[in-house]
């Protein structure tokens, strides 16, 4: 089916991004993904069985390169806690049309994987890094984890040639003291570092409105200090808005989600790691893939159901909060969906 790369939503909007979640389970308890109190000792994750093999992966990510589908990021959970991934890197590199692979990560584990990642064919790496100041870093990741490790986290994928970016999540009252001291840490090296807007992903964060701190915000705070002037986009369906320094060191990024809405240019489509699809962040519920996959489905099976998916899709959750409309619903668990 050569027309299947040319297959768009109701909205006009191409399927470029697919984001990949292999496990479901971290290291951490970061109080705005996996609070402690809800993902405790005795919380049942899935069980290996019950996850995607490198194979299915395999066979769905060929299939959606056939839909123009370019860029590939594995998330989890924490996704350096599967086992063997720079196999699946590997080999989702050497597929036809695949052009850029990244990871989400929280960075812990990176000193002893970075260098066999960037081989596999690893491009980037979004690392997770919410407060650059130990206390403050210890209460968000709910482990008592001090900075340090993922710091050399981040040395290691420089090292290894990766590109680095860092993502912020600025919830206000837990660690939006952390928004200067981070852009003076990073700034003047090569890592970008991007703010998120605290987001009502999931149903158990203790989102509401007053716990957002703004782009607008976010920018005024460090353009006082550290004067910033708006950059151009890198692409079309780029979520951050990017700035530059004015001194040339550098540049940063705001993803507002809540206070602006990117929902016209949305490019992304979300695997599980128990073989859902998703085709939005805030999406209640998903379409399963796994059973066909494990029941033998053809390749034009497959794409049938992914053509009927994505043609169908017409998602704008982000447009409909900005315009007030009632979205009290339950949302899939970001620690489920990846991100």
């Amino acid at each position: 089916m050569t027309d299947t790369q040319y297959i768009r939503d109701r909205l006009n909007r191409p399927m470029k991004d697919l984001r990949i979640s292999v496990i479901d389970q971290c290291n951490f308890r970061c109080t705005y993904c996996m609070p402690a109190e809800i993902f405790g000792e005795d919380y049942k994750f899935l069980p290996f069985k019950e996850l995607l093999s490198f194979d299915e992966i395999v066979r769905l990510v060929e299939i959606f390169a056939k839909f123009g589908t370019e860029k590939i990021r594995i998330t989890g959970g924490e996704p350096l806690l599967r086992k063997n991934l720079d196999q699946l890197i590997k080999r989702l590199y050497a597929i036809d049309g695949i052009k850029d692979i990244a990871i989400t990560t929280n960075g812990v584990f990176l000193t002893k994987q970075a260098k066999k990642l960037k081989e596999a064919g690893l491009d980037r790496v979004n690392l997770s890094l919410d407060a650059i100041e130990d206390d403050v870093f210890k209460e968000i990741n709910g482990r008592g984890v001090k900075t340090k490790p993922v710091l050399k986290g981040i040395e290691a994928a420089q090292e290894a040639g990766l590109q680095v970016k860092i993502n912020m999540v600025v919830k206000k009252g837990l660690n939006d003291s952390q928004i200067l001291p981070m852009a003076r840490y990073f700034k003047g090296t090569d890592v970008i570092l991007r703010f998120i807007e605290f987001m009502d992903v999931g149903n158990h964060n203790g989102w509401n409105m007053n716990t957002v701190v703004s782009k607008q915000e976010i920018i005024d705070r460090i353009n006082i200090e550290m004067p910033l002037e708006p950059a151009e986009q890198n692409y079309y369906g780029e979520v951050a808005t990017r700035y530059r320094y004015i001194d040339g060191s550098g540049e940063i990024g705001v993803i507002s989600s809540v206070t602006d809405s990117f929902c016209g240019s949305c490019t992304r489509i979300r695997l599980s790691a128990d073989g859902k699809l998703y085709t939005c962040l805030f999406a209640t519920t998903g379409y399963d893939i796994k059973t066909p996959l494990r029941e033998h489905a053809s390749d034009h099976q497959l794409i049938l159901e992914l053509i009927k998916l994505w043609s169908g899709r017409t998602d704008r959750y982000s447009d409909e909060r900005a315009e007030g409309k009632p979205l009290k619903r339950e949302k899939i668990e970001m620690s489920y969906i990846g991100g």
